[in-house]
């Protein structure tokens, strides 16, 4: 769907370029904005630039963090995290592609009301409410974005960034532009998801019966195929109610982190709250899919997947393309003829616990470190390739020992392994870069998965009411958190014991909680930021692990060299430039 687009845009400012720097689309396209009334079309292509924004593939930051390296010591996030991240080289900067979204759904939003969508009156107002509830889902969507990357410290006070409610252009006075607080950021946000909710539906379904129709439709003479046409199942992947209330758990959890909620009013409760009316509505505790731990490489799902439909796993996606290898390119070991671009760190290898869900430094649980890949928790071979993994889709053997006699082993060439291991996760193992047969797949990528949102509230509850309690839910951090582990193949045989053990201390669940995202949302762009919410250390040393006649010694591999001060991100120095904003501090 995203890919339709409809470019008839007049005259736009971006508000990230200079004030004379407009983006003008071809002359035969040009189009007055006095011209939308009549051109649904035009109105259509203001919403579809806010759709194009959406991120569509894998940013990697992992490699900023002690999460992981890249085997290209020049990739901007290996310069990031060894000292060069600064105001003017920012590979996380989120303020141009962000504000250009929010600059064309504020265009559209100003015109809204003055679309002639269909002459009959019901289907009229429905296409209307529709395409502002997608602005206002998407304009949440942006600003969260934009505060996560560059909200921070100046002044003593916690600022956001500026927000931008009306359309921008030659006239707008950009001498008083000046950044909001972060609370006003985070309120704005709430504001447009309520909104969003008021006017979308839960999800784009056919309906059989009226019944199924709003009475303020039905009062204006909706018919069954009228709901259809602009509310069934031809609109999948747009806005939703159920994608705004995702989109409103992640903001509440920001603001509730500890390098955020000074100076804000979103509490844990509430964080815990949003995040609970999202997985109300997908089964409470019970509703986590079983198979999702394995999202990306279940070919038979994604292969099968039609008309905007998701799996279990996933609440909002991006529109599929066709088959590709490129990540496979990416990922695989060069004995796949891959690029092996992200090698996981030792570090995060040993946040893998045990099978029986002990971590492997607890005196409990059996890790052996001259045999550390055996009985561990089954995730780690599942996201990881390790010494001895067999991947590819002939299931051939990665020997990442130095002495192991293959172009997989450590620093063995330019594309080998700088830690000692691959990455696995993400990939369709079914894709074969083998230039005598290549093939390509379908992947799947996903802007909102719900195991997202079911961390999101084991976190948030914890902290709001401990492990054990609910706060009026029907179920409790430990409660999520032991599905997850379940599903994951923790302790099947015995129960989790190392949970169990930790059920009524607050302090070790939060460190279990951390870990547990940590592990699941690996490689999905997460550590990154969650470090930096939760104010923690961010220059741990990355680790390897060195093999040579079967004997394993940790190695340094790459230091993180990140100042107090980079909790918070910088403002562009070009915006500090041009507008006058005041910098977040130590930048």
């Amino acid at each position: 769907m995203y890919k339709k687009i409809l470019f008839f845009v007049s005259v736009v400012l971006v508000f990230s370029s200079c004030e004379k720097e407009f983006l003008e689309p071809a002359i035969e396209n040009n189009r007055d904005l006095s011209d939308i009334q009549d051109e649904p079309g035009f109105a259509l292509g203001l919403l579809y630039n806010g759709y194009t924004r959406l991120p569509g593939g894998w940013s990697f930051s992992e490699m900023a963090t002690d999460d992981a390296v890249s085997s290209d010591e020049d990739n901007n996030y290996s310069n990031m995290a060894t000292g060069q991240w600064a105001e003017n080289f920012n590979p996380v900067d989120q303020w141009q592609n962000s504000f250009a979204a929010i600059q064309y759904l504020n265009l559209m939003l100003s015109k809204a009301d003055t679309v002639t969508y269909a002459e009959n009156p019901a289907v009229n107002q429905m296409f209307k409410d529709r395409t502002k509830g997608e602005v206002y889902g998407l304009r949440a969507y942006f600003m969260h974005r934009l505060l996560q990357a560059h909200g921070g410290m100046a002044g003593g006070q916690l600022l956001g960034v500026p927000i931008m409610l009306e359309p921008q252009d030659a006239s707008t006075d950009f001498s008083s532009l000046q950044r909001a607080t972060f609370e006003e950021g985070i309120q704005q946000i709430y504001s447009d998801i309520e909104k969003a909710i008021e006017l979308l539906p839960l999800d784009y379904e056919d309906i059989g019966n009226q019944d199924g129709i709003p009475a303020k439709y039905v009062n204006m003479g909706a018919g069954v195929n009228d709901y259809n046409r602009v509310l069934g199942k031809t609109n999948r992947l747009r806005m939703t109610e159920r994608v705004a209330l995702g989109i409103r758990s992640r903001a509440a959890l920001l603001a509730a982190s500890p390098a955020f909620n000074q100076g804000t009013s979103t509490t844990w409760a509430d964080a815990a709250n949003y995040a609970a009316d999202v997985l109300d509505r997908n089964g409470g505790d019970g509703g986590l899919d079983p198979d999702g731990l394995t999202w990306y490489n279940d070919g038979g799902v994604i292969d099968n997947l039609a008309a905007g439909l998701n799996p279990p796993e996933i609440l909002w996606r991006a529109n599929m393309p066709g088959p590709s290898s490129t990540l496979e390119e990416q990922l695989y070991p060069p004995s796949l003829f891959g690029d092996g671009l992200v090698n996981p760190t030792q570090n995060l290898v040993n946040a893998f616990p045990m099978a029986n869900g002990y971590p492997i430094d607890h005196p409990d649980s059996g890790y052996d470190p001259a045999n550390p890949y055996v009985n561990r928790d089954p995730r780690l071979t599942a996201f990881i390739v390790v010494n001895g993994s067999q991947m590819g889709p002939f299931d051939e053997t990665i020997i990442t020992a130095v002495d192991g006699g293959t172009i997989d082993g450590l620093n063995i060439v330019e594309s080998s392994t700088r830690t000692g291991y691959y990455l696995r996760k993400l990939l369709r193992e079914d894709v074969n870069l083998d230039p005598q047969s290549v093939n390509q797949q379908r992947h799947i990528n996903p802007l909102i998965r719900y195991t997202e949102i079911y961390l999101n509230y084991a976190e948030a509850a914890n902290e709001a009411w401990g492990p054990m309690g609910t706060g009026g839910n029907s179920y409790s951090a430990y409660d999520v958190i032991r599905a997850i582990r379940e599903r994951a193949g923790l302790s099947a045989n015995g129960g989790d014991l190392y949970l169990e053990s930790i059920k009524g201390d607050q302090d070790a669940m939060r460190e279990l909680i951390r870990n547990e995202r940590r592990l699941e949302l690996s490689f999905e762009g997460f550590r990154f930021w969650d470090l930096r919410r939760w104010n923690e250390d961010l220059s741990e040393m990355a680790f390897g692990d060195r093999i040579e006649d079967g004997n394993h010694e940790v190695i340094s591999v790459e230091p993180r060299l990140y100042s107090d001060y980079m909790i918070y991100g910088p403002i562009p120095y070009s915006e500090v430039l041009k507008f006058g904003l005041t910098q977040n501090m130590g930048w």
